[in-house]
């Protein structure tokens, strides 16, 4: 039974970390934009039929294909941000208005991946040797330890660049205070395309992790990892991108190690458990918005 809930506890923290990343790029929209980007989880499934096709195709790598995901959604992102968004400031409800928007995006894109790669589930067909490490009683796939390291690479890098850099900073600035920042002179709009690309980008790279780490990814796949997305940022705190990375190893845990004691369906009930607990106790999430001030 330990090595059981030890192996949970191994693969809570993976899949938490690889939530996290998750949850980090929804979180940096909703946080400087304060818009609710329900095609988040569509970005992600973009990104992973972006790695399958350049390992298909190109015979490219998936961890070369993930920054060159991220790099062609952070281009993508910015861009459609100056299409999308600006019109919803004239709304009488931004946040309602983004809501509906993007849930109209996230139909629009399912049915065009629907169109274009059809309904069969694809899998990316990567492996490193030895496939499996074993540690004691625990056995862990190759692929997912690595999945964890990355994960945790880029979420690390992410807070570096927003505590240490000047443009990470001005984004920190623009999600405590949207009219502060334009009095001090800086361009909001351009820094709202940079935190969208940002989103989309990382939703990408999210995308390519899934793939290498789950069994298979399909058009239809979407709305879980947008669900996803929303619980571990109500957990962490809306607007807190760190936070997201808290909630995720939470919840991941939570649901994992609850397996072990549990059929799925229960551990699942578990990890929303936790998080109907935590809106109880903590509305603003374990990160709210007041830690930021």
């Amino acid at each position: 039974m330990t090595g059981l809930i030890i192996q949970g506890l191994i693969n809570g923290l993976i899949l938490g970390a690889i939530y996290g990343l998750i949850g980090v790029g929804l979180n940096v929209i909703f946080g400087v934009l304060r818009v609710v980007n329900f095609a988040h989880g569509e970005f992600l499934v973009l990104g992973a039929y972006f790695a399958f096709y350049l390992m298909e195709y190109a015979g490219i790598n998936p961890l070369v294909a993930l920054p060159l995901a991220f790099a062609a959604f952070f281009l993508a992102g910015y861009l459609l941000y100056f299409v999308l968004i600006p019109r919803l400031s004239k709304a009488d409800d931004p946040e309602i208005s983004s809501l509906l928007l993007m849930f109209g995006v996230s139909i629009m894109l399912g049915a065009i991946m629907l169109l274009v790669f059809d309904a069969d589930a694809r899998s990316l067909p990567y492996e490193i040797e030895p496939v499996f490490l074993k540690f004691g009683p625990v056995l862990i796939p190759t692929v997912r330890l690595l999945a964890l390291v990355i994960a945790l690479a880029i979420i690390g890098a992410l807070t570096v660049f927003l505590y240490r850099s000047q443009l990470g900073k001005a984004l920190r600035a623009i999600i405590m205070n949207r009219d502060a920042v334009r009095i001090v002179g800086i361009n909001a709009e351009r820094l709202s395309a940079v935190a969208f690309g940002l989103g989309i980008g990382l939703a990408a790279a999210s995308g390519v992790l899934v793939a290498m780490v789950f069994p298979s990814f399909s058009p239809f796949m979407g709305n879980d990892y947008t669900l996803i997305g929303f619980i571990v940022i109500v957990l962490g705190g809306l607007g807190h991108p760190v936070g997201a990375l808290v909630g995720a190893l939470l919840f991941g845990v939570t649901e994992q190690v609850s397996v072990v004691f549990f059929n799925p369906s229960i551990a699942t009930i578990c990890g929303f458990t936790l998080m109907v607990a935590t809106i109880f106790i903590r509305p603003s999430g374990l990160f709210g918005r007041q830690a930021l001030r």
